[in-house]
């Protein structure tokens, strides 16, 4: 594990990276994490009563449009040619939850981590937004860093737990 921040140059101003001499490879990121809600508010969401719309169609499409804008949200990330981008939402029951995972795919000189979790982060506040007249108890979490490879530093692999 790297001991210094890349963000900032020698005098503490914050800097964008240069990754210009990085060798470009192929890079994947996957991010997870939950929303957690009152077991009412799940059922009205896999039943489709949500009066704003479907509920995981909708995150879905946000947290792909996420993925696309993270360097018009985080101000030091670097525009990026995505290849693709997959987010997955399904309901869990026994936790009253709705589960997200984002995959950021690309060939290039630096990785899609930001994006991955932008976009689990945007589904998130999407399903919040879209349900929170009828729960304003849900809680946005364990969004994380899941899988990343790709670059010089490898290939990182989270815990399940």
């Amino acid at each position: 594990m790297a001991n210094e921040l890349t963000h900032f140059d020698g005098q503490g101003n914050a800097r964008m990276v240069d990754v210009g001499a990085k060798a470009e490879t192929e890079r994947v990121a996957v991010a997870k994490g939950s929303i957690v809600m009152a077991p009412a508010t799940l059922a009205l969401i896999e039943r489709g009563g949500v009066k704003k719309g479907d509920v995981l169609a909708v995150a879905q499409l946000a947290g792909i449009m996420g993925a696309k804008r993270t360097p018009d949200l985080i101000p030091l990330c670097h525009p990026l040619a995505l290849s693709n981008v997959t987010v997955e939402l399904s309901c869990d029951p026994e936790r009253s939850a709705v589960d997200i995972t984002a995959t950021c795919k690309l060939t290039g000189r630096t990785g899609v981590e930001m994006e991955a979790l932008t976009a689990v982060s945007v589904a998130a506040l999407t399903v919040y937004d879209m349900c929170k007249a009828a729960d304003r108890t849900m809680r946005i979490e364990g969004i994380r860093l899941f899988h990343k490879s790709g670059g010089k530093s490898g290939v990182f692999q989270a815990d399940e737990a």
